[in-house]
C-alpha cells in the first residue's frame, strides 16, 4: 500500500511542475488568443493581452466592452491558446472566465499590465530601428482596460506534435 502512495506522490508532483512550466510558457508571450462561444455557440477567438499569471489564475485584459465581454456573461466557457513558432510548442488551457469590472481591478494587475505594454512596445521599436526601418506601434494609442477576465484552469491540451512530447 505505501507503494501506491508513493506514486500518487510522484505524479501529483509531475503535475505541479508542468503546471508551473506551462504558466512560465503563457506568461513569456506578448498576447494569447482567448475563444468564448457566442449566443449561436459559435467559437468567438480574438487576441488579448495578459496582466498577470498568479495563484494557477490567468488575468486578461480586456480593452473592448464588446463580443468577449457579452459572450462571457451569457457562459463562463472559455479558452487561452498560445504557440511558440520558434520552440514548435504551444498549449490551449481551458476552463471558466470571471468578469472583474474595472472599478475592482487592483492596482497592481493594471501596472503589470502596463509594464508588460512599454515591454512590447519597446521590443518593436528596438526590432525597427535594427532593420533601420519606420513602423507603427498600435499599442500606444490602446485605450486603457474597461475590464479584466479571471480564468480558472480546467484542462491544459499540449498542442505540440505528440513525436516531440
Amino acid at each position: 500500500m505505501v507503494n501506491a502512495v508513493v506514486v500518487v506522490e510522484v505524479v501529483v508532483q509531475i503535475v505541479v511542475d508542468n503546471l508551473e512550466s506551462i504558466l512560465n510558457f503563457f506568461k513569456k508571450q506578448s498576447f494569447v488568443i482567448v475563444s468564448t462561444l457566442d449566443k449561436n455557440k459559435r467559437i468567438h477567438s480574438v487576441a488579448k493581452g495578459i496582466a498577470k499569471i498568479e495563484d494557477k489564475k490567468i488575468y486578461i485584459m480586456d480593452l473592448y466592452r464588446a463580443n468577449t465581454f457579452n459572450n462571457l456573461k451569457r457562459n463562463p466557457i472559455i479558452s487561452i491558446t498560445a504557440i511558440d513558432e520558434e520552440a514548435f510548442a504551444g498549449y490551449t488551457l481551458k476552463g471558466k472566465g470571471k468578469i472583474i469590472e474595472k472599478e475592482k481591478i487592483k492596482k497592481e494587475f493594471l501596472e503589470e499590465w502596463e509594464k508588460r505594454v512599454i515591454h512590447r512596445v519597446s521590443n518593436r521599436l528596438i526590432k525597427n530601428l535594427k532593420k533601420e526601418t519606420l513602423r507603427h506601434h498600435p499599442e500606444v494609442k490602446l485605450p486603457y482596460p474597461e475590464y479584466m477576465i479571471e480564468f480558472k484552469i480546467e484542462e491544459i491540451i499540449d498542442l505540440r506534435p505528440k513525436y516531440l512530447s
